[in-house]
């Protein structure tokens, strides 16, 4: 358990890759708080669970991302109840498909804060504790969106990219810091995020389900697969670690091949 004494803080850890992450990190012995939707009871179940894994405290706070005073207090209670902020896992967003002169400008605004802000506001509030003790780790779920663009998506591209250049900044202004940051890029994940996604792609593209999932959503990847949340939260995990310390400021595909092209 080489993550024993650390604590994580994943956002959008209820359900999809966020809580493969947790699941990872508690299986090393890290205490981890949670943060995202989702039915109490559910939620509590998920809290045990990552307390039997990790012999340690793990937490829930169901602050909403897109209020910033509400991550402040997220990244507050985190400290205060488990003890410091070692790991920071930037996962929380959200997805709208529309043709940019249909697309509403409050679902544009809500994606750029859920899927952009909100990291540089728990950024900016972990790393004075992870510098003062000379470790940290910051790692953003991004997207192949991050590094090419896909039609009818105009906020979440944006977003994305905009993650990519935020990790390289912040990776460089802390170098000499102990910590490092990178974002991975999947490709197409089988969560629900992306399930929410195909009835809105079958009516903006006039398509059927089965259309959608083979000639839009696997299209573009190689292997014809979806990426699963178990290899995107194996990679963070090997981020966590002193063998990956040389690494920061990188943007980490795991796209079936999709980017390769």
């Amino acid at each position: 358990m080489f993550l024993k004494g650390k604590i994580a803080l994943v956002t959008g850890s209820t359900s999809g890759i966020g809580l493969a992450c947790a699941r990872a990190l508690a299986a090393e012995g890290a205490a981890v708080m949670l943060n995202g939707f989702g039915d109490a009871g559910e939620i509590e179940a998920i809290q045990q669970e990552l307390e039997d894994a990790s012999g340690a405290l793990a937490r829930y706070n169901g602050a909403d991302l897109t209020r910033p005073d509400q991550i402040e207090k997220l990244i507050g209670e985190t400290i205060d109840e488990l003890g410091g902020l070692d790991i920071l896992i930037n996962n929380a967003g959200m997805q709208h498909v529309a043709p940019i002169d249909e697309f509403p400008p409050e679902k544009w605004d809500l994606i750029i804060a859920l899927n952009l802000s909100a990291a540089f506001h728990a950024i900016r509030l972990a790393l004075p504790g992870m510098k003062a003790k000379g470790w940290g780790r910051i790692i953003s779920t991004a997207s192949a969106h991050s590094l090419v663009a896909s039609p009818n998506k105009a906020p979440y591209v944006a977003a994305k990219h905009g993650i990519a250049g935020l990790t390289k900044a912040v990776a460089l202004e802390v170098a000499q810091a102990g910590v490092t940051v990178n974002c991975i890029s999947p490709g197409y994940v089988w969560t629900n995020l992306v399930e929410s996604q195909v009835p809105d792609t079958m009516k903006a593209r006039n398509l059927t389900r089965e259309q959608v999932m083979n000639d839009v959503l696997l299209a573009a990847q190689p292997t014809k697969q979806f990426v699963t949340v178990d290899q995107v939260a194996s990679l963070a995990l090997f981020l966590c670690r002193d063998d990956a310390s040389a690494i920061t400021g990188a943007n980490l595909s795991m796209d079936g091949g999709w980017t390769a092209q």
